[in-house]
């Protein structure tokens, strides 16, 4: 993969689908109506091939064919609902988010681009998800956390840009268990934001460089603008060690909402080996540009299951270092990068 950050070269990250069907259909129709074999035939056609292979290789593990990651439970005695919303800033159908709220009964809601608008449309949530951490915002970054369990240690951060929040704090499943979680919303590199995805690998980076020798049961959740697949979100994911539970189930395509044939999984949620996977559910349109994502987690601290060795190139560890220092990010009290 290329290591050229502009936004015109990091957004072929996303279409990998469609770039593989795409593949795969000009190959068929050069193997059924081409009129001749030669050289130039077979070397087109082995282009073909091997493109649609490149990218089918890149989503695989993000369909039903692959071993899943996390393992599936039907019986628990613990559980975190996590609802994950991009209610899109411009959007006014509350009620479609509300309908969900009380019919899905989520533990967490956790609501991206919401403004002063959407506060006090959800205000009346409050009064059975009482502990809230609000950060409304004009700018498309607003973020809002409403939870029936109690929280603790929270912290409203601006980890990389002064505009760009993320909340953090610890989820008490009861008494004696607390969950770490972290809710995140990065910049994306684009012709109208910023030019290129240093910002997003910074904060992506410098979160789960902080994660990686974490024991706590960990949570990360949010719209990273980035696809499962892309070399940022697997940095991350090799440095943090957290699991995937799309992973052998679905891509759970939350954007775009309005465009099927142009879709990909942006709305994303992490979390260490503590938990099993009630359900994972790509929830009906609330008249964003994004689905609501609704994960349940079923909590399970002595579970055996691992991550799957993640295929990140030493190089690419060395690169995030000398970002880190292109940019003057502080690092003080961050344990090593560890490849």
């Amino acid at each position: 993969m290329t290591n050229i950050r502009h936004w015109c070269v990091r957004d072929f990250d996303f279409p990998r689908v469609q770039l593989a069907l795409l593949a795969y259909v000009t190959l068929a129709i050069d193997l059924i109506y081409s009129p001749e074999s030669s050289l130039y035939y077979w070397s087109i056609t082995l282009s073909l091939l091997f493109c649609a292979l490149w990218q089918t290789a890149w989503i695989l593990p993000y369909t039903p064919l692959w071993k899943k990651e996390v393992h599936s439970v039907h019986v628990y005695e613990k559980s975190l609902k996590i609802l994950t919303s991009n209610v899109l800033q411009t959007n006014h159908n509350s009620e479609a988010l509300l309908k969900l709220v009380k019919q899905e009964q989520p533990d967490i809601l956790v609501t991206l681009e919401s403004n002063q608008w959407w506060e006090d449309q959800l205000k009346e949530i409050e009064a059975f998800m009482p502990h809230t951490v609000k950060c409304p915002l004009e700018n498309l970054y607003g973020m809002h956390l409403y939870s029936k369990l109690p929280l603790s240690n929270t912290e409203l951060q601006f980890l990389v840009e002064d505009d760009v929040p993320s909340i953090h704090t610890a989820i008490h499943l009861d008494d004696k268990h607390t969950i770490e979680t972290h809710f995140v919303h990065p910049a994306p590199p684009s012709p109208t934001e910023n030019e290129t995805s240093k910002e997003r690998e910074i904060e992506l980076l410098l979160l789960a460089k902080a994660l990686q020798d974490s024991k706590n049961p960990i949570i990360v959740t949010g719209d990273l603008n980035d696809v499962a697949w892309s070399k940022t979100t697997r940095q991350f994911r090799a440095l943090s060690k957290l699991l995937d539970p799309r992973i052998g189930r679905g891509m759970f395509n939350t954007f775009h909402a309005s465009y099927p044939f142009l879709r990909w999984p942006l709305d994303h949620l992490f979390h260490s080996k503590h938990f099993k996977l009630v359900e994972m559910r790509r929830l009906p349109s609330i008249g964003s540009d994004h689905f609501p994502l609704l994960t349940h987690l079923a909590y399970a601290p002595d579970a055996k299951q691992a991550q799957d060795d993640i295929e990140v190139d030493q190089d690419d560890f060395e690169e995030t270092k000398e970002l880190f220092k292109e940019e003057n990010v502080s690092t003080q009290d961050i344990p090593e990068l560890k490849g």
